[in-house]
């Protein structure tokens, strides 16, 4: 029979073993296989996306000329230094959904004469569009960037669409190349990556996926490389999420010589209804996140698998053009401009999604985090004459170095996070191989527990390391406008290297990146 002391005896002992169960150390072995035939992680996977949404284009990027604020043709200089310093090596342009109401010719010429609209989608604000094709094409060029731009197929038409193909691609003498001279631009840009719309399932035209592939077939016949060199790259709108059947008939349906690569979109949340607030959440809602994140490596080996079927040679690539972190939006902000900060959670929301996108580089080749400012998992965030990098900047600065690196797969158990009756993979794995250096990027999603790696690297000959780490004292820290450096990438000493073997010990919800040759 249990009596009350020895009830009392057993709670006082949970109550002293609880804590050490919490600061209790996991441990796992990661074997790292070098292979020559390993893919290039296509520096694409690290592309960013810039909608005509909320403060991302008007308050963000863009003040206008006249801004007291020191800019470049209206952009802020100080958001072109930091995504130069971010080395981005794409941006996708001008939605998402505004895509498919967006008419390009409202956005050239005069800014004084060029009309206004309603965007109906995104807080039914008036767009005077006086951020158009020539300031989006004149800031890739100042960035170094690969523009991509997502053309209006649900409200729009082939000869539209292929008139803004021409206007921006074509060097000799047409009625479209003769218009781009006529507003100031003698030289084409030469945009090759293309969106033929955007969500076509949802608020592209709610279509079905067969409808959809016969008019992406003939959006696609009609789009001509006016540059006469590299072929454009067509990307149709792909699955929302897990609609494998999508993917089957765009696959099925479209020739293999009219799409270059299918889109994938998938987000991370609590619960699609019931976000959350970005900044206000306990373990339950952690993990939920990190539950949608993590599907992200499902989501990819299945639609990879039906690309296979039809297409084994790899020629289409999977493109994950909208990915990343959705809660509530900030209390007090406009419910239509998706602002939310950016804490701890983001970046493990980042960290994992690379790691999976690297290591599935033979598939995915390109990807674009939604958004780049002051929307959702954005990397920047502003505020009148301020700006702040966030923790998601923090990571993906440490992980450009897989930039066109060749992939080292790793195989690897991971130890389990458990709450209730779930389990998470703790642990999130990536390497790659270039100019002789060697990175790995290790991500220990764990709240509470340390993770000790240990990565078997004889075959790789390393002689000397050093690391980058980005952590915080709480998962939900954030950078703010009053403390914009509370979490910063820092030196990272905590490893050692020794016969062959690289021993990691990363703290509890921090990204790690370790440099070898």
């Amino acid at each position: 029979m249990t009596t009350k002391k020895n009830i009392g005896i057993k709670g006082l002992l949970l109550s002293l073993l609880f804590p050490l169960a919490i600061n209790a150390q996991q441990k796992a072995t990661v074997s790292v296989l070098p292979s020559a035939d390993s893919p290039v992680i296509n520096k694409n996977i690290y592309g960013h996306f810039s909608e005509h949404l909320g403060r991302c284009i008007y308050g963000g990027f863009y003040v206008g000329e006249k801004s007291t604020i020191p800019n470049t043709n209206g952009v802020r200089n100080d958001i072109i230094a930091a995504l130069k310093e971010l080395g981005i090596p794409n941006l996708r342009w001008p939605g998402g959904c505004f895509a498919d109401t967006y008419h390009w010719k409202d956005g050239i010429g005069p800014k004084q004469d060029r009309p206004t609209m309603v965007n109906q989608w995104w807080g039914g604000v008036t767009e005077d569009n006086s951020f158009g094709t020539h300031d989006f094409l004149d800031l890739c060029e100042t960035l170094g960037t690969e523009p991509y731009l997502a053309a209006n197929v649900g409200s729009g038409t082939v000869k539209e669409f292929t008139d803004w193909v021409a206007y921006v691609n074509h060097q000799g003498k047409s009625p479209m190349s003769e218009l781009r001279k006529k507003n100031n631009r003698d030289t084409p840009w030469g945009v090759k990556i293309w969106g033929v719309g955007n969500e076509m399932w949802g608020c592209g035209g709610n279509m079905t996926p067969e409808y959809y592939a016969n008019l992406f077939k003939q959006y696609s016949t009609f789009m001509t490389d006016w540059n006469n060199s590299d072929k454009l790259f067509r990307i149709a709108s792909g699955a929302n999420v897990a609609d494998y059947h999508w993917t089957e008939v765009l696959m099925r349906d479209i020739p293999r010589n009219l799409i270059e690569g299918v889109a994938l979109h998938s987000y991370s949340f609590v619960e699609w209804e019931k976000k959350g607030s970005s900044t206000q959440f306990d373990e339950a809602q952690y993990f939920k996140t990190m539950e949608t994140a993590l599907k992200m490596e499902e989501l990819v080996t299945k639609h990879s698998e039906i690309m296979d079927k039809y297409d084994p040679a790899k020629k289409t690539a999977l493109v994950v053009d909208e990915w990343g972190g959705w809660y509530e939006v900030e209390p007090g902000t406009n419910p239509g401009f998706l602002y939310q900060q950016n804490t701890m959670r983001d970046a493990m929301i980042a960290g994992t999604t690379l790691n999976i996108f690297n290591n599935h580089a033979d598939r995915v080749r390109m990807a674009n985090l939604a958004q780049t400012v002051n929307v959702l998992q954005a990397v920047i965030l502003t505020e009148n004459d301020k700006m702040l990098l966030t923790p998601t900047y923090h990571v993906m600065h440490m992980y450009k170095v897989h930039q066109d690196a060749k992939l080292i797969p790793v195989k690897f158990t991971s130890p389990e996070y458990k709450l209730a009756d779930k389990s998470l993979p703790a642990l999130s794995v990536s390497a790659s191989e270039k100019d002789g250096k060697k990175h790995f990027s290790i991500v220990n999603i764990h709240p509470s527990q340390t993770m000790t790696v240990e990565l078997d690297v004889k075959a790789l000959n390393l002689k000397n390391a050093s690391g980058r780490i980005v952590a915080s004292g709480k998962l939900q820290d954030f950078n703010s406008f009053a403390d914009p450096n509370k979490i910063t990438e820092k030196e990272f000493k905590d490893f050692k290297l020794k016969n062959g073997t690289l021993t990691v010990t990363l703290p509890a919800f921090s990204v790690v990146v370790i440099e070898a040759k």
